[in-house]
């Protein structure tokens, strides 16, 4: 699933064969993509079920982009996902207990708060603590979008969207 007016995303994974030699284990276009609305996409690039995370050498590793996650990631892990949006999008208001880096790669998105409301363009970073937060593309071209949300420890206000309500984990 690609968005029309963006070029599709190339995954290249490295690690070590079983002497220490650095290569590229894995290179190709991302397979696993979930929709839950029309034009969206969220490409799961890659998970971590730990900290620290497993690193071993070996070539026959788990592809940990094709896991089957929720929003959320592993408890003590974390979630990389790019995700597009396209134009008129409405949001969905959510947090989740994480702190959470994107970036803006293409497009414009806002993100709307509980009470305030920011634009953000291409290069835009943002830190996402926790917060109750809505993506919403009032643009004419799709917003692309890349997350990482990092494990955090429960904030106890809210209502979060949680592991437990997510699909489990292969």
């Amino acid at each position: 699933m690609a968005s029309a007016d963006l070029p599709p995303i190339r995954r290249v994974v490295t690690g070590h064969d079983v002497k220490g030699v650095a290569k590229v284990l894995i290179d190709g276009p991302v397979t696993h993509v979930r929709s839950s609305r029309p034009g969206s996409a969220s490409r799961l690039m890659w998970s971590t079920d730990a900290t620290p995370a497993d690193i071993s050498m070996g070539e026959d590793v788990e592809d940990m982009g094709e896991r089957i996650l929720g929003t959320p990631p592993p408890a003590n892990g974390t979630r990389f996902t790019i995700n597009d949006i396209p134009p008129g999008r409405p949001g969905r208001m959510h947090r989740t207990e994480t702190i959470d880096y994107a970036i803006v790669l293409a497009g414009e998105i806002d993100m709307e708060m509980d009470d305030s409301t920011v634009k953000l363009k291409t290069g835009d970073v943002v830190i996402q603590r926790g917060t109750n937060h809505s993506w919403v593309n009032r643009g004419s071209e799709t917003a692309r979008i890349a997350f990482v949300l990092i494990d955090a420890k429960p904030l106890g206000i809210g209502h979060p969207r949680l592991r437990e309500d997510s699909p489990k984990s292969k």
